[in-house]
């Protein structure tokens, strides 16, 4: 299903001001644009968007509000100054499984002051020399990288909604994986 599309079905009959939490995972977007979503999403303080095929976030409209965003196994490789411009309340932004394989990528996300956690894992960017200490210097605000913070402390489950199939990643710093695709 493409993605304005599901936007329209997830709103529910609701009016896009009225949304606070979008999921759209799994959807497609046709040209690895944002597609579906507006300014008009003001309220929005969660998207997820795991999935869909994104190459870029050069659409993605201003959402003040946004304070978590799901952007694993897209395509995304840089050009994340956007997320300060659009997103810049964010405190957890989570990039795993994209393309982001240098550190220069990740230096535009300075900018947003509030964010705590971020997720790289299965990025290329992991397989860097000193990988985790270069990320925690240069985004001094982030508390919490792949789930730890600097002395390995793993983050604590925000959600509550730990179930027991939870399954622990080992997390040495070799944690290096071969991309695929």
């Amino acid at each position: 299903m493409e993605m304005k599309k599901r936007i329209t079905l997830e709103l529910r009959n609701r009016s896009p001001a009225e949304v606070a939490e979008l999921v759209v995972d799994n959807c497609r977007s046709t040209d690895g644009e944002v597609e579906g979503l507006s300014d008009a999403f003001s309220q929005l303080e969660f998207l997820s968007m795991v999935n869909v095929g994104l190459s870029s976030l050069a659409k993605l409209p201003s959402l003040p509000r946004l304070r978590k965003l799901e952007l694993s196994d897209n395509n995304l490789s840089g050009s994340l100054e956007t997320l300060s411009q659009k997103c810049p309340n964010l405190t957890y932004l989570n990039l795993s499984g994209n393309k982001i394989k240098d550190l220069s990528s990740v230096e535009a996300l300075q900018q947003l002051k509030a964010l705590q956690s971020l997720d790289l894992f299965n990025c290329e960017i992991t397989c860097l020399e000193d990988y985790r200490d270069s990320v925690f210097q240069l985004l001094p605000q982030v508390t919490f990288l792949d789930g730890f913070d600097q002395e390995d402390n793993e983050a604590p489950d925000s959600e509550g909604d730990d179930d027991g199939l939870c399954l622990s990643l080992s997390h040495t710093h070799t944690h290096c994986r071969p991309v695929i695709g």
